[in-house]
C-alpha cells in the first residue's frame, strides 16, 4: 500500500485524480491537502510515497511547497500539475527537484505511467538505503582492545584526506573492513569503492580489468568495457592483494597514479581519473622488492599512509565482543534463536592459536552454534574448534 499526498485547491481535480488512482490501485492510501499551508503541515506529520502538487493554490504556492517538501525530505517524489504552466514552469519545478510536472488536464497514460515510475523509484530508493545499513554493519569494527584503539584512530585521522593507504596484515585479520571504513568515512563515501582481488584474477586479465579494454583488444572482446578505475571515478579503487599483481600491471597502475589517466587495452586516447587508491597485502613487500618482484616507486606512491592490521592473537581480550557480535549474526542468518557462550568456553577460545584470524574465528562460531548446546560450552569449543 502506498501512501500518497494530493495537494490541490479544486475540489473537482481533487475527486477526479483520487479516483484514477484508486481505480489503478484500491489499497493506496491516499490524503488530500486543500493549500499549500495544510500541505507543508501535513507533509512534515507523515510518511510519504508520492507526493502531488498544485502550482496555483492560495496562501503558499506549490513553488513554496516543493521547496519545503525537498528541505525536509528529496527522497519523497513529488509530481506538480498546474494549469496554468509552461515549459520554463515545468523547468524550474524539476531543477527544485520535483520528479515530474503534468499539465492539467493530465493525460491518464501518462499520468499512470508516471505514478508507476515514482512509486518504483521510492521503492528502489529504500532498497538502497537498506542494502547501505547491511553493508555499513557487515563492515563495523568490532573490538575495546588497545590495539583496536589504535587502529580507529589511525582511520580517522587518514580517511578524511586524499591520501593513499597501504594495508598490510595476515590473512583474515580484516584488511578489506579497515579499507570500507577509510572511504566510508572520507569525503568519497558518497561515490562508489570499487573492489579488485588481484590474487584472483589471472595475470593476463589483470590490465583488462582495471583499464577497460575497446572492443576487438584481444579474443572474446566483443565491446568496449570500462575498467575499475574508470568504475571508481569520484569514489574509491580498494586493489586487495596488490602484492600478487604482475610487473607489467603495476607499471601501468603506476602511471595511472602518476598522470590521472588510464588507457583500456586497445585503445590510444587516455581517459581522466580521479580515484583514491587503497591497497592492501599480506606480503612483506620490502622483501618483494628485494626480490624483483615488485616496484619500489609503486609501493612508495602507495604507502604515504602504512596501516598494519593486527592479527586475532594480538587482541585476543576482544574475543568475547567478537563472539557475541558473530553468534547474533550466526542467529538472524539462520533465522533462529541467539546461543549463549559460558565463561569458559570463551577462556578456551581465548587460549586457542588463530593463525586463520577473524575470518578463521567466524568460521568456528558458525559451527558452534550449529554444533553445540545452549549454552556454548568449553567441552563443545574443545570438541569443535580444532575441526
Amino acid at each position: 500500500m502506498s501512501k500518497i499526498l494530493l495537494i490541490e485547491d479544486e475540489e473537482g481535480i481533487r475527486r477526479v485524480l483520487k479516483k484514477i488512482l484508486l481505480e489503478e490501485d484500491q489499497y493506496h492510501d491516499i490524503h488530500e491537502a486543500t493549500d499549500g499551508k495544510s500541505a507543508i503541515t501535513m507533509f512534515g506529520e507523515g510518511h510519504w510515497d508520492l507526493v502531488f502538487c498544485d502550482i496555483k493554490m492560495p496562501y503558499v504556492d506549490g513553488i513554496e511547497v516543493l521547496e519545503h517538501m525537498m528541505s525536509v525530505n528529496a527522497e519523497v517524489p513529488v509530481i506538480m500539475i498546474s494549469g496554468h504552466g509552461d515549459i520554463n514552469t515545468a523547468v524550474d519545478c524539476l531543477k527544485k527537484g520535483a520528479f515530474d510536472y503534468l499539465p492539467k488536464p493530465p493525460d491518464l497514460n501518462r499520468l499512470l505511467s508516471t505514478v508507476r515510475h515514482a512509486l518504483d523509484h521510492k521503492h528502489l530508493v529504500q532498497e538502497v538505503k537498506t542494502l547501505k545499513k547491511k553493508v555499513s554493519k557487515k563492515y563495523t569494527m568490532i573490538g575495546e582492545s588497545a590495539v583496536m584503539d589504535e587502529l580507529r584512530d589511525m582511520i580517522s585521522k587518514v580517511a578524511p584526506s586524499e591520501a593513499r593507504v597501504l594495508i598490510t596484515g595476515p590473512n583474515g585479520s580484516g584488511k578489506e573492513l579497515v579499507a570500507h571504513q577509510i572511504h566510508e568515512h572520507s569525503e568519497r563515501s558518497k561515490s562508489p569503492m570499487i573492489e579488485v582481488n588481484c590474487a584472483a584474477i589471472p595475470a593476463e586479465l589483470i590490465e583488462s580489468e582495471l583499464f577497460g579494454h575497446k572492443k576487438g583488444a584481444f579474443t572474446g572482446a566483443q565491446k568496449d568495457r570500462k575498467g575499475k578505475f574508470e568504475l571508481a571515478h569520484s569514489g574509491s579503487l580498494f586493489l586487495d592483494e596488490i602484492g600478487d599483481m604482475s610487473l607489467s600491471a603495476q607499471a601501468k597502475v603506476l602511471r595511472a597514479l602518476q598522470e590521472h589517466k588510464i588507457t583500456p587495452v586497445g585503445g590510444e586516447r587516455s581517459v581522466k581519473v580521479d580515484v583514491r587508491v587503497l591497497a592492501a597485502t599480506n606480503k612483506d613487500l620490502q622483501n618483494e622488492i628485494a626480490e624483483g618482484r615488485f616496484r619500489e616507486d609503486l609501493y612508495h606512491r602507495l604507502s604515504v599512509i602504512l596501516i598494519e592490521v593486527p592479527g586475532l592473537n594480538d587482541r585476543k581480550d576482544d574475543i568475547p565482543l567478537l563472539a557475541s557480535h558473530f553468534l547474533q549474526q550466526v542467529a538472524t542468518d539462520y533465522g533462529v534463536k541467539k546461543r549463549d557462550i559460558n565463561a569458559d568456553a570463551l577462556k578456551a577460545l581465548q587460549d586457542y592459536n588463530w593463525t586463520g584470524n577473524i575470518r578463521e574465528f567466524r568460521n568456528v562460531i558458525e559451527r558452534l552454534h550449529i554444533l553445540s548446546g545452549d549454552p556454548i560450552t568449553k567441552s563443545s569449543v574443545i570438541k569443535f574448534a580444532r575441526k
